[in-house]
């Protein structure tokens, strides 16, 4: 008869979605109509919940997305976008 033992120690799974790092590109945020950008980052700064971008990124905000490059695919996806919807901006902050 064999015996069957619980498994002892943890494991750890990193959501490969997930930055851990420092970042190297600011993303434009998903948003729901009537939501503001700005607050939806401050709240998840406030209280480390995750966002998600348009590219699918997904991420804890931590530094001035102003002082890093925009990430590409983020913008072909805004971009394409704009084409379809009037009265948006040049940039999502317009």
């Amino acid at each position: 008869m064999s015996t069957i033992s619980p498994a002892t120690g943890t494991e750890t799974e990193l959501d490969r979605g997930t930055q851990t790092g420092e970042p190297t590109v600011a993303h434009i945020v998903k948003t729901e109509p009537g939501e503001n950008a700005t607050a939806k980052v401050l709240e998840a700064r406030v209280t480390g919940s995750l966002l998600e971008a348009l590219c699918g990124h997904v991420w804890v905000p931590s530094r001035d997305p102003k002082k890093l490059p925009l990430c590409p695919v983020c913008r072909d996806i805004y971009d394409a976008y704009r084409m379809f919807n009037d009265g948006l901006g040049e940039t999502p902050q317009d």
